[in-house]
């Protein structure tokens, strides 16, 4: 595979994410009455503002709390009453501190507890909370290092690393520290390819996966939009996917996602791919025309459609009868594909509540001699006719299968109010049971004449062109023949387009999925 994106467009700074030296970190401590956020108060700040390693800026003040400082916190940080009784009080610290904290990201030591006590005291003054991402050296430290130490505490790693500053349990001391650790574990996270503000942010969810190392198969994946394949050691492809940021979501399989089959999909994999598009319904596209030519074993979605079924009604025969065919015959009336044998069973049923065909097998005789027949089944609960017991005449069926007809094509209402008012008598009568299964057949019914007239609608628009968002889309009966930029000479996909067959006849099965995408993704963005 490669990455079609460079047909398109040349990679913007976007593209490659926030690269890590390009962040500003504002690393931030504490220290406080006690551990209750609600109760009690800070005593002091300390912050560390660094860009590309190099210190910018720091921001340091005691703070009275307004209420006396325990002697166990005085033992662990030296603050007594006394050191912070001519401090400024918090609201007057925190528009200072809001402006030196503004636009960069807050990097802490278990800094949830930090963030807690900071937002409170907002939260008491009318402010709203700090809104900045965040990175927590903590996390990082046991994903990165945990295997060196006996513990992950920040004494700990400053010893164990020799840190050029070391805790003190005083906020100033312990920002500087935090910043050396932070710069530590930046170099150590660039071997798990970690060079983007994102990627760092994502690493915490890493930990501890088995398959981490092979992480560094995604370094050259993209944040881009586009189609992601992960291949086996005979290079053929175990599963596609489709993503608006290729880089994030094919990560994301090292840590958030905990799906049982992603732990042997990973195991199996050996090489990760990928396709750069230029919209999200290009990566769709070509999404299904993988799965379709592929059939990946850790795909369901999208590779499916040998399952798919019609439902016929062959005009040819003496007596019509709905059928549920895998191949649908020239010259018959059909809806479908439908996604199962299952479903067009249903559409069946709901079509017989307007206009009640044979259920018959096989095809019956022009003329039928009924000495003797009885009505089948059906026939005998309303749910059908029968020809075979002579109970109805040609001219009779004709008008039934004209219905039938009617309600396929063009007027699929009627076969929507007989299922309704059926429901309303049976749930009068409660008979919930019947009426549950008569809105199952009503769900059926409509689901499929949607699916089928938004095919349809795209199919007969024949060659189009759409341009969204600066990508020109050339349609062709429905399917994606090729993409361009405005003002740019259009290209092929890099998948051939399924062939959806001509006008007259129904939608192949191998097309359905992608014309049913390009009409949805339409239908979604009609308005503009």
């Amino acid at each position: 595979m490669v990455d079609y994106a460079g047909v398109f467009l040349q990679r913007s700074l976007d593209d490659l994410g926030t690269p890590l030296c390009n962040v500003t970190f504002c690393v931030l401590d504490l220290e406080t009455t006690g551990t209750d956020r609600e109760h009690d108060r800070i005593t002091e700040i300390g912050v560390v503002k660094v860009r590309g390693g190099e210190r910018i800026g720091t921001f340091h003040t005691l703070i009275n709390p307004g209420r006396a400082i325990p002697p166990t916190v005085t033992v662990l940080t030296g603050l007594c009453d006394a050191t912070v009784s001519a401090a400024p009080a918090v609201d007057t610290v925190l528009p200072t501190l809001l402006e030196f904290l503004d636009g960069c990201v807050l990097v802490g030591h278990n800094v949830s507890f930090d963030l807690a006590f900071l937002n409170a005291a907002l939260r008491r003054t009318n402010r709203a909370p700090l809104g900045q991402r965040v990175a927590d050296t903590l996390p990082l430290a046991r994903r990165l290092v945990r295997d060196e130490v006996r513990d992950c505490r920040l004494g700990t790693l400053a010893r164990r690393f020799s840190l050029p500053h070391q805790p003190t349990h005083r906020a100033l001391d312990d920002a500087e520290a935090t910043t050396d650790l932070l710069h530590l574990l930046l170099e150590r996270a660039a071997g798990f390819g970690v060079l983007g503000l994102d990627d760092l942010l994502e690493l915490p969810r890493l930990d501890g996966h088995p398959q981490a190392a092979k992480l560094r198969l995604t370094d050259d994946l993209p944040r881009s939009t586009g189609v992601y394949c992960f291949h086996g050691s005979a290079d053929e492809v175990l599963y596609v996917g489709k993503a608006t940021n290729l880089r994030t979501r094919v990560r994301s399989y090292f840590g958030g996602d905990d799906r049982r089959k992603i732990g042997t999909l990973l195991r199996e994999t050996r090489r990760i791919s990928h396709i750069s598009t230029p919209s999200l319904l290009v990566a769709e596209v070509l999404e299904l025309r993988a799965l379709h030519a592929w059939r990946p074993r850790y795909n369901k979605v999208g590779t499916t459609s040998d399952r798919y079924r019609y439902v016929q009604l062959d005009l040819g025969e003496a007596w019509p009868r709905l059928q549920v065919v895998a191949e649908p015959r020239p010259g018959t009336v059909c809806l479908g594909p439908l996604s199962s044998t299952t479903q067009a069973r249903l559409v069946i049923e709901a079509v017989h509540a307007a206009a009640p065909l044979r259920c018959c097998p096989g095809r019956l005789p022009a003329v039928i001699t009924a000495v003797g027949r009885t009505m089948c089944t059906s026939a005998r609960l309303g749910a059908a006719t029968c020809p075979c017991s002579g109970s109805i005449d040609a001219t009779a069926y004709a008008r039934i299968t004209h219905r039938a007809v009617t309600a396929l094509t063009r007027s699929p209402q009627l076969v929507v109010e007989a299922l309704v008012e059926r429901m309303s008598h049976l749930s009068h009568e409660r008979r919930y049971e019947e009426a549950a299964a008569t809105r199952d057949r009503l769900q059926a019914f409509t689901a499929a004449v949607r699916r089928h007239d938004l095919a349809a609608q795209v199919r007969d628009a024949g060659d189009a062109e759409v341009s969204l968002d600066g990508v020109v889309l050339h349609l062709r009966d429905g399917v994606l023949a090729e993409v361009s930029l405005v003002g740019q000479l259009p290209l092929p996909l890099p998948l051939p387009a399924p062939q959806p067959g001509p006008p007259h006849l129904p939608l192949d099965r191998g097309a359905v999925d992608e014309v049913l995408c390009v009409a949805r993704h339409l239908e979604r963005v009609a308005h503009r």
